[in-house]
């Protein structure tokens, strides 16, 4: 039988090939490379790209993770909180339903326009029943709020120290709500005092007095 010949390689040859090629390469002209080290270039290229775009695809999505963790927490606390109101909803309409009791117990200590002039007189019966000389009884500018008026009024009586110190415990037990405010006792002959101070009286607004303010409202808040 005929002997088959296997072609030899020549590694020295090889090896001297390969290192040739990557001798006096310059770096200004990589076009004028031979082929291995322009592939080996091109290569290199291509990983740095890779790499970058892959660092920075990771950068992006580190910050959208980050944001989306703290949506997540955000999201977390406000489940909780409603969850609380969820649970404790029988009890916040109960607490509800008392606060609109006392706000209408409060409101029926207010009383109308028409009820103003029979609370005037109260407060004059209350002095004048503590044996107290009304020297002033003068009712001021009604003052208009959102949901009430006020009246303030001029006070100034004299008497002895018991007897003005029951007329203002007798204010306060009005049925209706009065204040006595920058209240001043004063001395005088014989053991009298005077006192002058401003009781303010509230009243609630009625049907077309509210309308009004509702209309009001928009132009009051338009302005700076």
């Amino acid at each position: 039988m005929a002997k088959i010949s296997r072609p030899s390689i020549d590694f020295a040859q090889l090896q001297s090939q390969l290192k040739d090629q990557f001798t006096g390469l310059d770096p200004n002209d990589p076009p004028s490379w031979p082929g291995l080290p322009r592939y080996l270039l091109c290569l290199a290229v291509t990983v740095l790209v890779v790499v970058a775009l892959w660092f920075l695809w990771l950068s992006a999505s580190d910050e959208e993770l980050t944001a989306e963790q703290a949506k997540e927490v955000q999201l977390k606390e406000d489940y909780k909180k409603k969850l609380a109101q969820a649970v404790n909803l029988d009890a916040l309409k109960k607490q509800r339903e008392q606060v609109q009791q006392y706000v209408t117990q409060l409101e029926k200590q207010l009383p109308s326009k028409a009820e103003m002039d029979a609370l005037l007189s109260d407060i004059n019966q209350a002095g004048l029943g503590r044996s107290l000389q009304f020297e002033l009884f003068r009712p001021g500018q009604v003052s208009v709020k959102d949901y009430y008026a006020e009246l303030p009024i001029t006070v100034r009586v004299s008497g002895r120290y018991h007897d003005i110190g029951a007329f203002a415990s007798d204010i306060a037990h009005l049925s209706r709500i009065v204040t006595l405010n920058n209240l001043t006792i004063t001395p005088v002959k014989d053991g009298t005092l005077v006192m002058d101070t401003t009781a303010k009286t509230f009243r609630y607004l009625d049907s077309e007095e509210v309308a009004l303010q509702r209309k009001n409202a928009p132009a009051k808040g338009g302005k700076k």
